[in-house]
């Protein structure tokens, strides 16, 4: 067997391969011979077939047969001798295969790319210090509180705060528009669920007045046909609602699962879930800035095929979580690039650092997870009797596994967050 490699664009190899013809055809003929005593032809008796009648009946489709099983057994073969490791599977260019001739042909694919880290020692990296304060624990209270409000009809002016209940008619150029026209909706002043401009027209407005006011529609609305135009809307304040919140006492605390009603435990409990909550998303931040260091620091190309098959999962997975916010694939190849490079970098630190899968963090990681859920103990039977749910975890774990062993190593720069700004910002 004849072997040479040439690197084609980027990660793209071909081989070629060349076969003696006298080894294929030594395989023809030993396979046709085999099949003498089972033949049968018109003609002749089981068995009695002549070997000529035989290859003339089936040596094409035997030739094929061959042909495409050394295609294969010699592509693996090349792979090895040449010290090749293929992504995705080879296309193979099979002009050069002709019975009677050495067995010529050329495959094409991408092989992965060879990785040598930059160093990790040293790597800087961006942490957060955070703590949910007492202050933190009453904000919370208060929006658990809002939550459970009363609303009770007022005769006054509406503040903010305040709901109003009306009914309304917008129009764009003088013209009533889709979705513009409504009977009996609630805003609460002041939350931001309307344009800007709307609520704080309604501010002071009472019960049954009507009033009539122009705002403008924001140049990114989603509703492309309104998006910065001018709309006049002419409005009927049917109620003025104000809010009644609820006194932090025994049934609030059994309201929010305390059954003893103690409200010390409440906050207790409050601040155990904030906490969880904080530490999560610490966590998630450092992780971040761990995988976006890895990438930043170690360029490399990733096979196109595998980027591809990845925007397709990623493709999926948005379809099956989101009905009808489909996309085509190219939308995805972004992330799924950035996902196979650090697919890549994160083999490479488990293989450079000697990280092994550890039973017990993954055991921890699904009783911590447990613990947002109503009945813990259920939940965790259920990812012990599910493999591909504890698989998943113990990827999720290995990944946390390579980013302590570079937090180790690294220069962390620690900036300190509040709860609620940590929170409430995105990622």
């Amino acid at each position: 067997m004849q072997v040479s490699v040439e690197a084609g664009e980027g990660l793209e190899r071909k081989l070629k391969i060349q076969i003696p013809s006298d080894t294929v055809e030594g395989q023809v003929e030993s396979r046709l011979k085999s099949m003498v005593s089972r033949v049968k032809i018109d003609g002749f008796r089981p068995g009695k077939v002549p070997f000529k009648i035989v290859k003339q009946h089936y040596g094409a489709q035997v030739f094929q047969e061959v042909a495409g099983e050394l295609m294969q057994n010699s592509f693996r073969d090349a792979l090895t001798q040449e010290n090749l490791n293929p992504a995705g599977d080879p296309t193979f260019d099979t002009d050069g295969i002709k019975q009677g001739q050495p067995l010529e042909f050329t495959a094409t694919f991408e092989i992965y790319p060879e990785i040598e880290l930059a160093p990790v020692a040293g790597m800087k990296l961006d942490s957060i210090k955070a703590e949910v304060t007492d202050a933190d624990v009453d904000n919370m209270i208060e929006t658990l509180r809002k939550q459970r409000s009363e609303w009770n009809s007022v005769d006054r002016a509406a503040a903010e705060g305040d709901r109003v209940t009306i009914n309304f008619i917008g129009r764009v150029d003088g013209e009533a528009f889709e979705g513009g026209t409504a009977d009996g909706v609630p805003i609460v002043l002041g939350s931001g669920s309307m344009i800007p401009g709307f609520e704080e027209n309604l501010t002071g407005t009472r019960a049954d007045d009507e009033t009539t006011f122009k705002v403008n529609f924001p140049e990114d609305y989603k509703a492309e046909n309104l998006a910065g135009k001018e709309a006049e809307f002419e409005v009927t304040v049917k109620a003025v609602d104000e809010s009644k919140l609820p006194e932090v006492d025994e049934d609030f605390a059994r309201a929010y699962g305390i059954e003893d009603g103690d409200t010390e435990k409440l906050r207790e409990e409050i601040r155990g879930n904030m906490t969880r909550e904080l530490d999560n998303r610490v966590r998630a931040e450092i992780k971040n800035s761990v995988m976006d260091k890895l990438v930043e620091n170690n360029p490399l190309d990733v096979p196109a095929a595998i980027v591809k098959q990845e925007a397709e999962n990623l493709r999926q997975q948005t379809a099956a979580q989101m009905p009808g916010s489909e996309q085509p694939v190219e939308a995805y190849m972004d992330d799924a690039t950035r996902r196979v490079k650090l697919g890549l970098l994160l083999a490479e630190v488990v293989k450079l650092a000697e990280l092994k899968p550890d039973a017990d963090k993954v055991r921890e990681r699904v009783e911590t997870m447990s613990k947002d859920y109503e009945d813990p103990d259920e939940f965790v039977r259920y990812y012990q009797s599910n493999p591909q749910l504890l698989r998943g975890i113990e990827t999720l774990v290995m990944e946390d596994m390579v980013v302590d062993w570079i937090i180790d190593q690294a220069e962390v720069s620690e900036t300190e967050r509040s709860f609620d700004d940590l929170m409430n910002a995105g990622f």
